[in-house]
């Protein structure tokens, strides 16, 4: 694989430029590019530069509203619903994380429920951001059906990712973003990108035969679960959570609904925000380390998070795949 070095400017200004030539506006813009250069900076190359063909493809198709003002409102005291007037969903969590710090640090527990907006962004970008405030975070959200309930052979499921955020006094939070599925879709597509193979059995061919062919996954095969149906009741539990709670579209409906241009298709996400210090109390951090240093004795533990922290320290050039590169300046 030929790559090309860029850096963090570069990656923000090319995601940045290719969008408003396609016709964002520079509200949105500036949502989605940073959030792209915070995935590369991060190693998260699977949500970085990889997403923005498909964020151009459903602006030219005009799934995605160019020009989208979310806004807020509260559905209860600590019980936030912002609406995102059809955009991508980064816009959207700009706008609600700012209200549900401020509440979740009044009344200890802060939800945050994000309607009609289209996310194609890893969620540790939510969470991490609760985190910063010195507040647990939970994020979920589902997407179109590429995974299949433990015991089938036909998808039903998105690859529907949690993310968990604990805050750390001076120290980076702990933060995982996981799929429910083996691999992120994501993930795949790289690996079949660039020709590598992916774990066997992480989904299944066509035929539904498990394979390692990362190709023969995202090309009419499907994802499993991690951890068969432990997973699956995972997966299960976010579609509640993020469509049947938050009141957007379960993965089947969004598949029913959307274009196929090959954008993130319109779904809802759940966030949830909760206080340590009012909850737990004044010595929730110095609890909470002594647990993470009886974690980190252990001989090969790293907690979750640190491989990204560690990566953002580094502020040089990102390696690029040329061809990403050239395909996007293509659509500028």
């Amino acid at each position: 694989m030929t790559t090309t070095k860029l850096s963090l400017d570069e990656i923000y200004n090319l995601a940045f430029t290719s969008l408003t030539k396609n016709g964002c506006d520079e509200y949105n813009a500036e949502a989605v590019s940073t959030t792209v250069k915070h995935a590369e900076r991060d190693g998260s190359v699977s949500h970085g530069l990889f997403r923005i063909p498909g964020y151009i493809a459903s602006l030219k198709s005009k799934k995605v509203k160019a020009d989208a003002r979310p806004t807020s409102t509260f559905l209860t005291q600590n019980v936030i619903r912002v609406d995102g007037d059809y955009g991508f969903a980064p816009t959207a969590i700009k706008v609600g994380i700012p209200n549900l710090v401020d509440t979740t640090n009044k009344h200890g527990v802060g939800v945050l429920t994000i309607t009609n907006t289209h996310h194609f962004a890893a969620l540790w970008h939510e969470t991490e951001a609760l985190a910063e405030n010195n507040l647990i975070g939970i994020a979920c959200t589902a997407y179109k059906p590429s995974v299949a309930p433990a015991g089938a052979k036909k998808p039903l499921f998105g690859t529907n990712p949690i993310s968990f955020a604990w805050p750390r006094k001076n120290n980076t939070p702990v933060v995982y973003d996981m799929a429910t599925s083996t691999m992120a879709m994501g993930e795949v597509q790289v690996a079949a990108r660039d020709g590598h193979k992916v774990p066997y059995g992480t989904g299944l061919n066509k035929d539904g035969e498990k394979t390692d062919d990362p190709s023969q996954i995202a090309n009419g095969g499907v994802l499993l679960t991690f951890g068969d149906y432990k997973g699956s009741a995972i997966a299960m539990m976010i579609e509640l959570l993020a469509a049947g709670l938050v009141g957007d579209l379960f993965s089947f409906e969004a598949k029913e609904e959307d274009n196929n241009d090959g954008g993130p298709a319109r779904g809802g996400e759940f966030i949830m925000a909760l206080s340590p210090k009012l909850i737990a109390g004044n010595n929730w951090n110095e609890h909470a380390e002594s647990f993470f240093e009886k974690m980190t004795s252990l001989d090969g533990v790293r907690l979750p998070g640190t491989r990204r922290h560690n990566n953002r320290n580094n502020d040089g050039p990102r390696e690029i795949n040329t061809s990403l590169v050239e395909k996007i300046n293509s659509l500028i």
